[in-house]
């Protein structure tokens, strides 16, 4: 079989856009440690899974993991669980299980995901939790994070222990019948592991440069 070199640059092409859409979406599995991070956080500080132990270290709280969540201002998803992650964060953060919730999306196309607006939606929505901005795209991509809502679970290790959404439910939250998020941390405090511990996340697809 005969391709032109018309063809066989366009197969070049497709090649290559697989096999690197494949490289960004494969991410971490369950069991894997996941790598720490430092972002800006919507109040201009500058943010680790490592300063965040030391943080609520000096509110008296033992971190024992953390509630990683690829979320964003813009998308209809993100927004019915805002509430919901706040929620959550309420929770489990007093308990050492504390959201830290990643922005993860390229801004000039959704500047309605940029730092000031972002900002904006934590103060009005009373957010608590470290809301930080992936500038560079340089953390979900490793996470292998798709959606927003995406969670990662990690234990204080940082070792995977769930991923996926936050419950079954996203159009209703009067309507959820399973918490993965919160079984799994149950699970882990019981010594066993999150079953399941992986869901496919619901929500919109992230925005990469």
């Amino acid at each position: 079989m005969k391709y032109s070199f018309a063809s066989l640059g366009f197969l070049a092409f497709l090649f290559t856009a697989t096999f690197s859409f494949t490289s960004v979406v494969e991410g971490l599995k369950v069991g894997e440690t996941a790598p720490d991070f430092n972002l800006e956080n919507i109040d201009g500080s500058m943010v680790s899974l490592e300063s965040t132990v030391a943080a609520y270290a000096e509110e008296g709280v033992e971190v024992k993991g953390f509630i990683v969540t690829f979320t964003c201002n813009t998308c209809p998803y993100a927004k019915m669980y805002e509430d919901r992650l706040q929620a959550l964060h309420a929770e489990m953060a007093p308990k050492g299980w504390p959201v830290v919730a990643i922005q993860p999306n390229d801004v000039a196309q959704k500047p309605g995901d940029d730092l000031p607006a972002m900002k904006k939606r934590a103060a009005e929505k009373g957010f608590t939790f470290s809301y930080l901005l992936d500038a560079d795209q340089e953390v979900f991509p490793v996470y292998g994070a798709t959606r927003t809502p995406h969670v990662f679970l990690l234990d204080i290790d940082r070792k995977v222990q769930y991923i996926g959404a936050i419950d079954d439910n996203p159009g209703d939250a009067s309507g959820v019948s399973e918490r993965y998020v919160v079984n799994a941390i149950q699970a882990v405090e019981a010594g066993n592991s999150p079953d399941p511990d992986f869901t496919k996340a619901i929500g919109c697809g992230i925005k990469s440069k």
